[in-house]
């Protein structure tokens, strides 16, 4: 910082100091403040509108200054793919500062795990966090990714090295509290392993993978007694996490850590019904347009 105050109070002594303003606009942008350094190249060419070294490193620093600003606005507007391509395009703009390629790399592993490309997001994550191992925005990005991946012991680790290193952050403590929470789902039941699908599925794709499981495990298809017992309670099992992953609701609290059909988490008389044997759930049609209640038809 002394340097640049040095340089500063020695641009303002001389009515025609360009090469000041030069020196410290330069500073500013091998430190990373591309604002300040924009800043300070503009007094250079306000005392000399010609002068060339100036002018070639305003437009150089325009530049990259309009890069990231439209790139943190994408991210704003969460346009994350194309805040990935805006942040590359910053590396071909400023190859050789270190500062901008450890930026770039921090904001693509944030969009990564934003856009819920999980191992992408750990990959790169990974890599920035080697360069600052206690990097808070990239421990929280990365625990989300580890997260999606259902890694929760390593979130829980990402979440409590960034704890340590931060005062008082209210979204790091939050992310802890859920890693816990679904590490400690994880060990019981999990209604997205029941149908085979990511946490991130889309509603068709529960659908289909719902019909596909319920057709396959019917009760009826299978003559064993044994077999057939254990064949009913897997079609519960997968009606219910059908009904837990459609329902948006429910799906927000199962993704929070909670099990809305655990009788411990039952608020009220509602979700008593999803407790049943098999002699109830008799005649139900899985390829039905209704809810995985609705029996109406026969399935053989």
């Amino acid at each position: 910082a002394l340097p640049i105050y040095d340089l500063k109070v020695a641009s303002k002594l001389k009515s025609d100091n360009t090469v000041a303003f030069y020196k410290v606009s330069k500073i500013y942008y091998e430190l990373g403040d591309h604002e300040m350094s924009l800043s300070e190249i503009r007094e250079c060419l306000k005392l000399d509108p010609d002068h060339k070294a100036c002018f070639s490193h305003y437009k150089q620093v325009k530049k990259l200054n309009k890069q990231i600003n439209v790139a943190e606005e994408l991210i704003q507007q969460g346009s994350y793919a194309d805040a990935i391509t805006k942040y590359d395009s910053i590396t071909k703009t400023e190859p050789n500062v270190r500062y901008y390629s450890d930026l770039v790399k921090e904001r693509v592993c944030h969009c990564l795990s934003k856009n819920q490309q999980a191992a992408e997001a750990i990959q790169v994550c990974t890599e920035f966090l080697q360069l600052q191992p206690t990097n808070i925005r990239a421990l929280k990005d990365r625990a989300e990714a580890f997260l999606q991946e259902e890694q929760y012991e390593e979130a829980i680790h990402d979440y409590e090295t960034a704890k340590q290193n931060s005062d008082n952050d209210q979204q790091i403590q939050e992310g802890l509290d859920r890693a816990h929470r679904l590490l400690k789902q994880s060990q019981k039941k999990d209604y997205y392993k029941v149908l085979g699908v990511k946490r991130n599925a889309k509603k068709q794709e529960i659908i289909k993978a719902y019909r596909k499981l319920a057709q396959q495990w019917h009760p009826d298809n299978f003559q064993d007694e044994e077999e057939k017992k254990k064949a009913e309670k897997r079609f519960i099992d997968i009606a219910s996490a059908k009904e837990v992953l459609t329902d948006p609701e429910m799906r927000r609290r199962f993704d929070a850590g909670e099990d809305p059909l655990d009788p411990e988490n039952q608020q009220g008389g509602g979700g008593q019904h999803f407790h049943r044997g098999w002699n109830q759930w008799q005649g139900f049609n899985p390829f039905g347009s209704g809810g995985p209640f609705n029996f109406k038809f026969n399935f053989n």
